[in-house]
């Protein structure tokens, strides 16, 4: 599991310190606060470790092998014209220092790079081992309408679409468990399945149904964006791709549902982190943090959870942490939700 995240000089970020929870980590602020870059660059990182690791005969990791990996990686998540662009745009001759420390210390990395790199990082802090658990990562896009070939054209020809789109999309093409559903994936997967009215199916030329009762296949492209969303995290469950993996990165999962069914994906967000998965969310939603705290209490997990807050300044971004959601100060994403219900209510004195 990842303990601590230190960014420095990385896009909006200053010199920030992210202490993590094994179980739950919210990351929560308005939009171009650095909620998807501090979720893709920690899954780029751990991505480069559990692709290494899962090659035929890998080799122990090298800086040789890791300067250019982790600087391709970088390259096809964010999609930048050079990989200095990701540095913070400050005069002078700025450099980026990221670092992971795991609780396993044999994990450990940092790199770094400089506003005039191209390609390449430097790695600071060498890894002794590979990560043995991959991460999965969610887009706030659904993408089982573009499946169909989508991974082969991805490999081919260049796409101007971020490389975490192809990565999930090959999770997407697994095939499902056989035999029947073990306890936990139905205690997952069944509320899913009702929500949606049927099962997520896969046929032999790549296209994604929705399999209803007495209704037939229907296809991916005819369902609401919002359910086609929910479809692709129960294809997920059924192939036992989320289970398996030790890390998941979901990008707002609040967008294009509607509360029924943000409360829904707040409680696979929550039920993953308490079997074990690391779970790492960004949202401007007051209605999914909510649902998560009010799970957190409940239940009250070994795992805990964290929260962060990040806020805009004119020399970059703000962050507060902590425990619990009163720990993070206020969030203007929030305090306009709170403000509208007040306005709200004021309309009836």
């Amino acid at each position: 599991m990842l303990k601590r995240m230190q960014v420095r000089k990385f896009t909006v970020f200053r010199d920030e310190e992210f202490r993590l929870s094994p179980g739950l980590n919210v990351v929560v602020g308005e939009n171009s606060a650095g909620k998807s870059h501090l979720l893709k660059l920690a899954y780029a990182l751990i991505a480069v470790s559990a692709e290494a690791g899962k090659k035929p005969n890998a080799i122990e990791p090298t800086k040789v092998f890791l300067q250019k990996a982790y600087g391709d990686k970088l390259r096809g998540v964010f999609r930048p014209e050079a990989l200095g662009r990701l540095v913070s745009r400050k005069p002078g001759r700025e450099r980026c220092e990221v670092s992971l420390a795991f609780d396993n210390k044999a994990l450990d990395t940092s790199v770094s790079f400089a506003a005039s790199a191209q390609t390449d990082v430097q790695v600071k802090k060498l890894p002794s081992r590979w990560d043995a658990q991959s991460p999965l990562y969610l887009p706030t896009r659904e993408l089982l309408t573009i499946y169909p070939g989508f991974v082969a054209l991805y490999e081919s020809r260049f796409l101007p679409f971020e490389e975490i789109w192809r990565d999930t999309c090959i999770h997407l093409g697994s095939l499902p468990l056989r035999g029947p559903r073990t306890e936990k994936t139905a205690t997952l997967i069944e509320p899913i399945e009702k929500a949606l009215g049927g099962k997520v199916v896969l046929d032999r030329n790549g296209n994604f149904y929705l399999s209803m009762p007495g209704s037939g296949n229907m296809e991916m492209s005819l369902v609401a964006e919002g359910v086609r969303k929910l479809a692709m995290l129960a294809r997920l469950i059924a192939n036992g791709v989320i289970q398996a993996q030790g890390y998941l990165f979901w990008d707002e999962p609040e967008a294009n549902l509607n509360p029924r069914l943000i409360r829904l994906a707040a409680d696979v967000i929550h039920e993953l982190s308490v079997r074990g998965v690391q779970v790492f969310i960004a949202t401007h939603s007051l209605f999914l943090l909510r649902e998560l705290e009010i799970l957190q209490t409940r239940d009250k997990p070994e795992t805990g959870a964290r929260f962060f807050g990040l806020v805009r300044e004119d020399d970059g971004i703000r962050m507060t942490q902590g425990d619990h959601v009163a720990e993070i100060g206020d969030i203007v994403a929030l305090d306009e939700s709170l403000q509208q219900s007040d306005r709200y209510l004021a309309m009836e004195d």
